[in-house]
């Protein structure tokens, strides 16, 4: 058996054993949204448009007990979604949680289950519009080989949107995986005792420990569950990236990247911006060079969130006037406590909105039957163009230009 083979084993043994996420299953309909997993809110954040056909082909490579394919189901009605996982437990699970939600049964189009490794998704018919591969490919023995067979399989003008550990976030987790895996000695791979272990070292270490304070600030909520805490510190495989390997995994895919989904943690001017001298010498590092600055800076994020895409996939900035008043706008999908001045935006961040703002969205709440221009309804509203390009940055209308 191979190398690769082993470790493929292995991670299949763990998710059998601790299927992943421990999401508890559910009668209702998934709660919330996350816009990443909807395709208009991704196409629009990653083009500035919303996408001109919904209809679509959906992939969930490495779906685990089915949480994120739960919600692509219910985000994205119109579309086909396929789901592989190489656990057969956690495909069970997650069969089971979107059976139980209700969102296959009302689901106009096909939904698929399989049992493979993410490196075979080559041999499944046809291409894909979306992607998701969330928390995989940093767990594959080689996941420039997973990257490239999922990569194989997207359609042109499609997304791929991945999710992968980083290193400078993760420094604590590596010390706790590495103190258990010596603790365990031979009994590696007997992950119910690797939970054991860890939870004893815990339970041991004074408060002040660093390990312990960073697990209580940032992982205790989600890590009282052995299936998250075995996820985190007994995995048998782990890659995590920076800044520089993590480009050279998104080269090896042949796909552009488009950007990270977490914008506002890769702007200068929040490490620098007290400083007008270095952020002019920032400014004039490449683009990779400035994001390794701010992740030098800033080493606290535990993981990349980003978007790939195959060309060619047109983008629009809304910097010409006339574009931006002869578009249809529509109130983005992804927002809560709407209708109210005061709502959540696609990232569950509380935006207040001024009066003109809750004007424009009332206006385009009613759009999607009207097709109002963003021109006539500031001319009718008696509005700026400002107040529509404000929303459109804030990813809280989806444009349509008129072609």
């Amino acid at each position: 058996m191979s190398d690769s083979q082993s470790i493929g084993k292995a991670v299949a043994k763990l998710y059998d054993t601790y299927p992943f996420p421990p999401d508890p299953l559910s009668d209702d309909a998934p709660p919330g949204y996350n816009w990443r997993w909807n395709w208009l809110t991704a196409y629009s954040f990653c083009t500035g448009r919303k996408p001109a056909r919904q209809d679509i082909r959906i992939l969930d490579a490495g779906c685990g007990t089915g949480s994120g394919t739960d919600y692509l189901i219910h985000l994205n009605p119109d579309a086909e979604v396929v789901a592989i996982d190489l656990s057969e437990k956690a495909l069970e699970v997650a069969q089971e949680r979107c059976r139980r939600s209700g969102v296959i049964e009302k689901h106009a189009k096909p939904v698929e289950f399989h049992q493979m490794p993410l490196e075979q998704a080559g041999t499944l018919p046809g291409t894909f519009d979306l992607i998701n591969c969330v928390g995989v490919l940093h767990h594959l023995p080689d996941p420039i080989q997973g990257i490239r067979a999922i990569a194989q399989k997207l359609a042109p003008g499609g997304l791929l949107h991945i999710f992968v550990y980083s290193e400078l976030g993760r420094r604590e987790i590596r010390l706790m995986q590495e103190a258990i895996a010596l603790l365990q000695g031979d009994r590696q791979g007997d992950y119910r005792d690797g939970v054991k272990v860890g939870r004893a070292i815990f339970n041991a270490l004074p408060e002040s420990n660093p390990i312990v304070k960073q697990d209580k600030e940032r992982w205790a909520l989600e890590n009282h569950r052995d299936e998250a805490f075995a996820d985190m510190y007994v995995h048998p495989q782990e890659i995590d990236y920076n800044s520089q390997t993590l480009f050279e995994l998104i080269d090896a895919s042949g796909l552009e990247f488009v950007g990270f989904s977490n914008p506002s943690f890769w702007q200068l001017d929040r490490v620098l911006g007290q400083d007008s001298e270095l952020m002019e010498r920032a400014k004039n590092l490449e683009s990779r060079d400035r994001y390794r600055l701010i992740e030098l800076l800033d080493p606290s994020l535990a993981h990349y969130e980003f978007f790939l895409a195959r060309p060619p996939l047109p983008k629009l900035d809304w910097s010409d006037d006339e574009a931006l008043r002869n578009a249809i706008p529509e109130r983005s999908p992804c927002m809560e406590s709407w209708p109210g001045r005061n709502i959540f935006d696609g990232n569950y961040q509380l935006v207040n909105l001024s009066e003109t703002e809750f004007t424009f969205l009332e206006a385009c709440d009613r759009n999607s039957e009207q097709q109002d221009t963003v021109g006539k309804i500031i001319a009718e509203k008696d509005l700026d163009l400002a107040v529509a390009r404000s929303l459109q940055q804030k990813q809280l209308i989806l444009l349509t230009p008129v072609e």
